[in-house]
């Protein structure tokens, strides 16, 4: 039996997704800064916080991207609970607008002719103009463009295949209430609601489904689309949490009425709106839900925030191991956790430069001060980069602390070491974030195929392994020896840092090497430099008092 067309779907429902991915990202990439600012500025009432939800969604095209994005905004206080699921019902009437233009271009109007001499055009564009930002992120987004509607065409034409060569009778035993567990599930695997849209849109006109058939599959899919925040919210604090929920309960609300009026709503859109064509009738039926879901829920929307915050506490999920319930009116006490909790930050920003590099420093791993903590974090569990966001958290909570702290009665000898200790915190965070800008050379330098890069590689990993087991055994030092050692490690590091550019340069002239690879090389070796004395610094504020502290700022540190 043939099975080309269901093959010639699936590659269409490939193709679509990958066009929206690539729109997406064009459009996060070009105006992403944009609609962060519309975001900020526009969400402080509810009514505009919906509109401005509406408009960026339509925008961007997709509601899981701005909701993801309002989530990051929640997880970071800049948005409120009640504010952001106001942007978030916006986005769900946004996200209709794609499927107006997909049904009006994609089934009415047959433009993929138009679509194959624009992914030309956007491929030749992408090859030309690779250096041109602006221009390559419209050349993105044409080839998005193109090949949605491309995709768009295999789907339909497969669909139309299908009825030629099926008994249609085979689809009809079936309940409404199992094709919305289909489109739940179809929607929660390919994480596109447009894309089972689509599809539904296509077996509608093909004849493979009737009506209401194919809203019960889009009702379902209102549901799925919350599946992705739900995922994103999972290791986020609990504001991230209830964000999460609240979108959740919304889009469960909207499929419950929406599935019990079926039949009522369509009676609706067919007498009253005088709307007959089947196609337009399930798109107009899936817009129809949202805005009507709003305006129920509008005027509920503050008691509906204050029943979602009571449903996570916020002390669950922060980053801080020491600090969370330390108070400021115990300024010994408080003093003595934001000391702890800075060196538990330093350790963990040692073990994440390390991990940038392939090793897993086990005496860092086990300091037995923080090794439970760790594993009640899940900090080893975490990514690469999910580690840098947590370290930018938990920085974020000790700033907020130390500035709690300037208001309580603090002695001398007090306020000196919270300056010196949340100085540490700040280098060793530059010290993550260099090492996090030049993560992929690391890994371009360890796969290279020319020797002298590779080398060079080696190199500066045996270095930074030496240097930071020697800082490890410093930051657990209480003496006063430890300025001279932090001094002969400071000339050390600018002694090496000389010498591996002079060998550098003297293996490049026995080698052939390109401009770009000698640049990228030695851009990459000052950031790791430029990292190395940041967290030299960082363990130079943890173990010098006061006055050490001030005379080795007398050194000149930052020689390049």
């Amino acid at each position: 039996m043939d099975y080309s067309f269901i093959l010639k779907m699936f590659a269409g429902v490939g193709m679509f997704l990958f066009a929206i991915s690539l729109i997406e990202d064009a459009l996060k990439q070009s105006a992403g800064r944009m609609f962060k600012l519309l975001m900020k500025r526009y969400t402080r009432h509810n009514s505009t916080a919906v509109l401005t939800g509406v408009i960026v969604t339509g925008i961007l095209q997709s509601s899981s991207m701005v909701s993801l994005i309002i989530l990051a905004f929640v997880g970071a206080g800049v948005l409120t609970t009640r504010n952001a699921l106001a942007v978030v019902l916006g986005a769900n009437i946004g996200t209709t607008i794609s499927n107006w233009l997909v049904v009006a271009f994609g089934f009415k109007v047959n433009i993929e002719p138009f679509c194959y001499p624009a992914v030309g055009l956007a491929g030749l564009g992408l090859v030309l103009f690779a250096n041109h930002y602006r221009l390559k992120s419209a050349m993105h987004i044409l080839m998005g463009v193109g090949l949605l509607f491309i995709g768009i065409g295999w789907i339909r034409s497969g669909a139309e295949e299908q009825v030629m060569k099926f008994d249609l009778s085979q689809y009809t035993g079936y309940s409404l209430f199992t094709y919305l567990i289909f489109g739940f599930i179809l929607t929660s695997f390919i994480q596109s609601s447009s894309a089972t849209m689509t599809i539904a849109l296509s077996a509608l006109n093909a004849g493979i489904i009737g009506l209401p058939v194919a809203v019960s599959v889009v009702i379902g899919a209102e549901v799925g689309t919350t599946i992705k925040v739900m995922i994103g919210s999972v290791s986020g604090n609990a504001a991230k949490k209830r964000l999460a929920l609240g979108n959740f309960l919304f889009n469960i609300f909207t499929a419950i009425l929406s599935f019990i009026f079926l039949k009522q709503i369509l009676i609706l859109l067919s007498s009253i709106f005088l709307i007959h064509d089947p196609l337009i009738t399930l798109v107009a039926f899936q817009s129809f839900i949202n805005v009507v879901s709003v305006l129920l829920l509008f005027p509920l929307l503050n008691r509906f925030a204050k029943f979602l915050e009571q449903r996570f506490k916020s002390s669950e999920t922060s980053a801080a191991a020491f600090i969370s319930h330390a108070s400021i009116n115990e300024t010994e006490s408080a003093t003595d956790l934001f000391d702890k909790e800075v060196r538990y930050f330093v350790n963990n920003v040692m073990l994440f430069n390390l991990e940038a590099f392939g090793e897993d420093d086990n005496a860092l791993k086990q300091e037995k001060e923080y090794a439970v903590t760790n594993k009640k974090k899940k900090f080893f569990s975490k990514s690469f980069f999910e580690k840098y966001e947590w370290l930018k958290e938990l920085q974020g909570e000790l700033q907020s602390f130390y500035i709690k702290l300037q208001t309580a009665k603090l002695t001398e000898q007090q306020s000196l070491q919270l300056d010196q200790l949340i100085s540490a915190a700040r280098s060793a965070m530059h010290a993550a974030k260099s090492v996090k800008d030049v993560y992929r050379n690391i890994s371009d330098l360890e796969r290279s195929s020319k020797n002298i890069k590779y080398q060079f590689y080696l190199r500066l990993k045996a270095e930074m392994e030496k240097l930071y087991s020697q800082l490890h055994v410093l930051g657990r030092a209480q003496d006063g020896i430890a300025f001279e050692q932090l001094k002969l490690l400071l000339n050390d590091l600018q002694d090496n840092y000389t010498l591996a550019l002079k060998e550098f340069y003297a293996n490049s002239q026995e080698t052939s090497l390109a401009d770009l690879d000698i640049t990228t090389t030695l851009n990459f070796h000052r950031e790791l430099f430029g990292s190395h004395k940041a967290m030299l610094m960082a363990i130079k504020d943890l173990v010098l008092d006061s006055q050490q502290a001030q005379g080795f700022k007398e050194i000149p540190v930052y020689l390049t």
